[in-house]
């Protein structure tokens, strides 16, 4: 597979395509990105943008394309649709696809790689875990409110030169990037944050971070949750500290009010991935003789919250 990413295609414009998109964009490679929702206007202002703390990030003229077979194949497609989206996943990426292209899922939870491999072979597949707090505030516009990082790793063996690559990509672009020796393991390392934020977030009736952080039984059942979770992924023989653990519950107050992607598509009235970041997990730990008791309790109340929509 090709290391020279100079052509890249986003598949999905929501908060983590527009933020990854504009940002390469930025540094220098060519950024297609497949728009729907805010395909007009982005085309009528010719730009996406990205609002940071200390000012605003904007790429013009934004290639902003309505069909895969416009955008055309490219050296890197990224997948940034939900996993919810899983459908239709082929027709979008299809004809992006060259001979040499790589396929970077930034999606959620366990299942996506799996997913990708069966579809588009497994030696093309790069997964991509995003320890940001990013969300869509206007069509073609993320506003970043933690810049945080974001992890890549090889869905087939070890990290390869691409991999490398990419995240010297990544790190041009402002995005803090780091190699993952084991895509698995990192997966499961996300999920300690994941599993108990953007659930509670939902399952309490649509409440955002810092809430949950300042009421004692709501973060001490953020606690709870991160303890099973690290439990479980030990049971996969994958070890994550318990310093981890207190510093992603430590820095969740530092972003603010924040909305998890999850709780702004359950007030969004979207699908949320409740089998991706939930089901998935506890399923395959229940797989293999663990339990999970308060996950399952999270997950059947994210069930009645949270039916597909058809």
């Amino acid at each position: 597979m090709a290391t020279d990413f100079q052509r890249i295609g986003i598949v999905g414009a929501g908060a983590v395509g527009l933020y990854f998109g504009t940002r390469l964009a930025l540094a220098g490679p060519e950024v297609r990105f497949l728009m729907r929702r805010d395909l007009e206007a982005v085309r009528a202002r010719g730009s996406v943008r990205v609002i940071l703390e200390g000012g605003t990030l904007e790429f013009r003229p934004a290639g902003a394309f309505a069909t895969p077979g416009e955008v055309g194949p490219v050296d890197l497609a990224v997948v940034a649709v939900k996993t919810t989206s899983a459908g239709g996943t082929r027709a979008l990426v299809e004809p992006l696809l060259g001979p040499e292209t790589a396929v970077l899922t930034l999606q959620n939870g366990l299942g996506a790689d799996e997913h990708l491999a069966g579809l588009f072979g497994a030696g093309r597949i790069i997964g991509g875990l995003v320890f940001m707090a990013i969300t869509r505030t206007g069509p073609g516009e993320v506003t970043c409110y933690h810049p945080g990082m974001v992890s890549v790793g090889e869905f087939e063996g070890g990290p390869k030169p691409r991999t490398r690559e990419l995240a010297r990509l990544l790190e041009r672009a402002g995005i803090k990037a780091r190699v993952a020796d084991n895509l698995p393991e990192a997966r499961w390392v996300k999920l300690v944050w994941n599993i108990p934020f953007n659930g509670l977030a939902i399952a309490e009736g649509g409440i955002p971070t810092d809430r949950i952080c300042s009421d004692p039984r709501l973060a001490a059942e953020v606690r709870l949750l991160m303890l099973e979770v690290q439990r479980a992924a030990l049971g996969f023989g994958f070890r994550i500290p318990d310093d981890y653990l207190r510093r992603q519950f430590d820095v969740t107050p530092s972003m603010g009010a924040y909305q998890p992607s999850s709780l702004v598509d359950y007030l969004a009235g979207r699908d949320v991935e409740v089998e991706a970041i939930w089901g998935e997990p506890l399923r395959r730990a229940k797989a293999v003789g663990i339990e999970m008791p308060r996950l399952e309790s999270l997950y059947g109340r994210l069930l009645e919250r949270c039916p597909r929509r058809a």
